[in-house]
Formats: structure tokens, sequence, C-alpha cells
């Protein structure tokens, strides 16, 4: 990313020193002659960072730093002087700049100083744009993800959702089955009506059935009053059946009925009740394979298959990582009431390496994991659960500073030969050097 530097100063030869030795880093550099000039060139844009003298003719430094973050609140302002004394550091420190340098200024020091100042404006933009894009998920709630898979979730969502048309949405565990069915919901007709959601997986065959259906009383020991199923609680919204691959054989056919015929009957009733319910199905299971092995009806799966939507795992989908740890980010701050601004460069590759096995749910602990351990503003290494920087750690040799060439050689072979199970030979083919040469080098014998 390439940034804009603004150079205010009244003297042309500093000035133009300055903005050569910052050209020669690679930035672009406006100038200005005083503090009006530098305002008024502030205020067309496109400016990532300010240098400014403290005293100039007219709008001092002081007072184009009070503009400059009026108008720009996080904008990165260095302060130079000829006349530095630490009262006038403090002051200039406490208003918001960002540094307070003594001319003649080291050009060295000064170009580390604005690589800081900018890897921070960076960051803060980054920021910025991620929680614009979260902004524009608001429709599909907490569904967040700009992937071209996701795309394609949000687009089957969007044009399913208004219609009646039963829909299965698949995918491994923890992917947000539930958030695309909440979803669904909230975009059809049926947003005012009730929403009822039924864990299959939770409930024992027996207990499902009533859950669903409900009974009549003395149905069965334990039914001491009528209960109505879900199926009548949901009569004309949306029904959400989750884990529907765990359902047994005889609910299976109860409940293809009530979608061919839109009628049932209470656990121990007789009288035949109608409804009105639009199915949502989910499951982490193929269903197809278990159609094949007898343990899932055809005729119910295409019933509830008339759209598939496929959630994919979050290993598919890494390009929607920056939003997710944003978002998850500003939930958790705010809820532990912490300043957290962001990952720093470790802690992100660490998060971008790992494979996610559980999904968003195991992204989503681990940020809240993070940022309950965390002691500053960005999150770090030390801060990621034990398991997630052990992944990031897999393959690295740790060679302490000051380690001779001869002995970090050494540690380089012992640990390829262990991560081998000891055996020398495949070791010496990663290494790319002989089995006898890496023998002598690991006993020290000599040729």
């Amino acid at each position: 990313m390439k940034f804009r530097i603004l150079v205010a100063e009244d003297e042309k030869n500093i000035r133009e020193g300055l903005a050569a030795a910052l050209e020669l880093d690679g930035h672009e550099v406006a100038t200005a002659v005083d503090g009006n000039d530098a305002f008024k060139r502030f205020q067309k844009g496109d400016i990532d960072l300010v240098i400014t003298d403290l005293k100039m003719p007219g709008l001092s430094g002081e007072d184009l730093l009070e503009k400059l973050l009026a108008e720009s609140p996080g904008i990165p302002v260095i302060i130079l002087t000829g006349h530095g004394t630490i009262e006038a550091a403090v002051k200039t420190m406490r208003a918001g700049a960002w540094d307070f340098l003594i001319k003649p200024v080291n050009l060295d020091y000064l170009s580390l100083v604005v690589k800081q100042a900018l890897d921070n404006r960076e960051l803060a933009l980054k920021h910025k744009r991620l929680l614009e894009e979260l902004a524009h998920h608001k429709r599909f709630q907490t569904i967040i993800g700009t992937s071209a898979a996701m795309r394609k979730v949000f687009d089957t969502t969007s044009r399913a959702a208004p219609t009646k048309a039963s829909i299965l949405i698949t995918g491994e565990s923890g992917v947000g089955k539930e958030l695309v069915a909440d979803a669904i919901h909230e975009l059809s007709p049926r947003k005012e009506k009730p929403f009822i959601k039924v864990h299959c997986a939770a409930l024992a065959a027996s207990l499902l059935e009533s859950e669903l259906f409900g009974h009549e009383k003395g149905a069965f020991t334990g039914a001491a009053a009528r209960k109505r199923g879900r199926f009548e609680l949901a009569n004309e919204g949306t029904l959400f059946l989750d884990e529907i691959g765990e359902i047994d054989q005889n609910i299976q056919i109860k409940l293809l009925r009530v979608l061919q015929e839109k009628k049932f009957e209470r656990v121990g009733g007789e009288e035949t009740i109608e409804t009105d319910v639009r199915i949502v199905a989910a499951t982490n299971k193929d269903l197809k394979a278990e159609i094949e092995k007898g343990n899932f009806r055809d005729d119910l799966y295409f019933r509830l298959n008339v759209v598939n939507i496929h959630v994919p795992p979050l290993r598919e989908r890494k390009d929607d990582l920056p939003l997710l740890i944003t978002a998850f980010l500003k939930e958790f701050a705010e809820e532990n009431s912490k300043t957290i601004e962001g990952i720093n460069d470790k802690a992100r590759s660490c998060l971008y390496a790992y494979d996610w096995p559980g999904n968003i749910r195991e992204l989503r602990n681990c940020i809240e994991s993070a940022v309950v351990m965390s002691q500053g503003k960005l999150i770090t290494v030390e801060d990621l659960p034990p398991g997630i920087r052990a992944g990031s750690e897999e393959g690295l040799i740790r060679i302490p500073l000051g380690t001779s060439m001869e002995e970090a050689e050494k540690i380089i072979i012992r640990e390829t030969v262990s991560a081998q199970k000891g055996n020398q030979s495949k070791a010496a083919d990663i290494l790319g050097i002989g089995r006898k040469t890496l023998h002598r080098k690991l006993t020290g014998e000599e040729e």
C-alpha cells in the first residue's frame, strides 16, 4: 500500500530535503509552505501522515495539529522543532501528536518513525474497511463473508427465501447452518410469524415425536396434559429441523406425510390437524450415503431438498477470515470492556495457517479466548489458545540468538532426523545432503 505524506515547513531547504528523503523511501509526498497552506492541502484528501514544523508563520504546528485531528481523528502527525523542550514535547504528545523530533532531523530515525506511524495507519484503515464490510451483511444478520463460496450462499438464500419451497442446508458442524436458517425466515413473507427450532439429535425418538407433533393427555406415562407440538406452534411460520439426518424411520414417515398432505395427529390423538408450515432442515451428514445404507428415506430426502444450500467449511473460505476475526474482536472487546485495535502479523499468520476443523464456532471461541487473555491493544500469538499456537509452530526449528553456524547446522539436522522418526536417509533427502555427510555432521567426525 502506497501512502501520501504531507510536509509542512516554512524553510524551503528543509522542506525539500525532507520530501526528497521520504520519496527515496517509496512514499508520495506533498508539501506546504506554512500551516494554513498545509490545512488547505489536507482538506483535499488522500493524506495519510503529516510532518509539520512547530513554529511557522500564521497557523502554528500546534494549531495545525488541533485542526487536523478535529478534521480526521487518528491521523498521525509528527512535530518537528528547532527549539525543543521537554514541556513542548509533552504538550504536543498529549494533544495527539504521533511523535516529536528535534532539528536537525536524523533521517534514518525519521524513516523508522514514519514507518511505525504508517503501519499503524494501515492497520486502522483495514479495521475501518472491515467494519464497513460487516455493515453490508445486516440483512443476513450475523452471516459474514465476501468469498465466492459465501456469495453463492447469499445468492441462493436471497432467491429461495421468499418462496414456499422446502430448503435443505448442508455443511459440517460449526459452519453456521442455523444462521442461514435465520436469514431464510427473515427474508421470507413469513418473517412476522413464528420461527420454531428443533434440534433433532438432542432428543430420543419418543420425545422427538411428541416435540414435533404434540400429544394428548395420557398418551404415555408422564403425559399429564395435552401438549401442542412444534408443527402447531409454527403454523403460518417456519419450522427449522436441525440435524435432520438423526431422526428414525417412524418419525421420517410422519414427517413425510406432513410435507405431502399438510396434516398430522398428535401422539395418542385422533383429531387431524392441518398446518401451513415452511420447512427448513439442516444436516452435517451425507444424506445420499444414508439413503444407500437404508437409514434415510429417499422420498423424504427429495421433499426436503427442493432447494439445497451448502455452507462451505472455513478452510475453504479463508478469504473471509479478516471479516470474521474483526466481527468477533468487536463483539468480545465490547463484551469484556477492552480496547482491541487488531491482531499483530504473527498472530494473524497463525490464524490463517490453521485449518479450523471446528469451523466458525471454533474461530469464535478462539477469538473470545484471545480477547480475554490479551493485555494490550493488539492480539499476539501468546494470547491464542495453545492448540492454535501449536499448529502454527509445527515444523519450525528454534535456534537461539548467538548460536554458531556449526551448532545451528547440527540443530537443524537433529530436528529433521527427529521429525522423520530417526530415519536418517529421509532426513538426508530433505536436507539435500548425503547420508554419510549427515552422519559425519551429527557426530563431528573428521572426513
